[in-house]
C-alpha cells in the first residue's frame, strides 16, 4: 500500500497561530492571552514534527 504524502493538519494550524501572535503583537499592545498562541503555536509545532517523525510499529518487519 503507498502512503500518500498529505499536509498535517496540525503542522497549518501551529503555523496560523504564530501568524497570527506576530499580527497581533505588532497591530495591538500584545494583552497576555495573546502570547498563549505563541506558546500553543510553538508547543504545537514541535509536537506534531516529532510526531511526524517516529516511525509506524506497523512497518516493521517481524523479529526473528
Amino acid at each position: 500500500m503507498k502512503r500518500v504524502n498529505s499536509i498535517d493538519l496540525g503542522i497549518v494550524a501551529a503555523i496560523l497561530m504564530l501568524i497570527v501572535w506576530a499580527v497581533g503583537t505588532v497591530a495591538f499592545e500584545a494583552p497576555g492571552w495573546l502570547h498563549l498562541l505563541l506558546t500553543a503555536g510553538v508547543f504545537l509545532l514541535i509536537h506534531r514534527i516529532v510526531v511526524r517523525g517516529t516511525p509506524d510499529p506497523t512497518d516493521r518487519a517481524p523479529r526473528k
